[in-house]
């Protein structure tokens, strides 16, 4: 099986992530949609997002705990979103693709499977590593737990960096 992930960390990103199943609903998609959410989302909005989504599931918030690089990209509020590493323990799905809760899926877009792990945009103020907005992966507990032992080891504090640069690694060493 299947499934579209998304992440919502707080009430006010439930409504971002209910575009996002909705457009992909909207557009057919077969997959399964899932929404991981944080101990924090509210009883309203997690019921909204069980009409929504096939899979609703509840993650510990994960802070990259880097306020200082984050503060000087003017992004503090990206330390959660290290938060999505989650995905990876999604092993009941074969293969995801991942969308952030800011995404607006415009045609259907269930080609993304076809793609390999780990298939992502380049970030364009990152020329090096991929943007982790939209990405294509396969969950596996063992890469789970490499990407945070490598976060702690690497002290590598900037959540898509440190994604970008593990995942590159990773892959490039298996071919």
């Amino acid at each position: 099986m299947t499934a579209f992930v998304t992440l919502a960390t707080t009430d006010s990103y439930c409504m971002g992530a209910t575009v996002v199943a909705r457009s992909l609903r909207r557009h057919g998609t077969t997959r399964h949609i899932v929404v991981m959410i944080t101990p924090n989302i509210s009883e309203q909005s997690r019921l909204a997002l069980k009409n929504v989504f096939d899979d609703v599931i509840v993650v510990d918030v994960m802070d990259s705990e880097d306020s200082l690089h984050l503060s000087l990209l003017g992004r503090p509020e990206l330390g959660i979103t290290f938060t999505k590493i989650h995905c990876w323990t999604l092993t009941q799905y074969s293969k995801c693709v991942f969308l952030d809760a800011d995404t607006l899926v415009l045609c259907n877009v269930d080609e993304l499977f076809e793609r390999d792990e780990l298939s992502a945009a380049p970030d364009p103020g990152w020329p090096d590593c991929f943007n982790s907005g939209v990405f294509v992966f396969r969950p596996s507990l063992h890469t789970h737990t490499r990407l945070l032992d490598h976060h702690w080891k690497m002290f590598v504090h900037i959540p898509n960096l440190c994604l970008s640069q593990f995942l590159f690694h990773l892959l490039v060493r298996e071919l």
